[in-house]
């Protein structure tokens, strides 16, 4: 079962409409880090976003400057991007390998 961590740019706890969330995906030490695979936000840019996540979490803090994220399947650079209601975010940690 997924667990999933919902919160509001207000800080408070997110009781919203579920159809107008985004949500965040996070994989491998990200995942670790956050304590949750899934998270729900409303929308906002890349930056707020995080922001809000890291305060609400500071051992995901640690681990988001090194991720990549991809929003909807795209890879994004611009931390000032709107994310749009019902768009995935996903946070990717740096990968081992060559």
């Amino acid at each position: 079962m997924k667990k999933i961590m919902m919160y509001s740019s207000t800080g408070l706890p997110y009781n919203g409409d579920m159809a107008m969330d985004i949500e965040i995906r996070y994989f491998a030490a990200a995942r670790a880090a956050a304590g949750v695979s899934v998270a729900k936000s409303e929308p906002g840019n890349l930056s707020s976003i995080l922001e809000h996540l890291c305060a609400q979490n500071p051992q995901l803090a640690h681990v988001i400057d090194q991720c990549s994220f991809l929003v909807d399947s795209v890879a994004v650079h611009d931390m000032d991007m709107a994310i749009n209601a019902g768009s995935f975010i996903d946070v990717l940690p740096r990968f081992a390998g060559g």
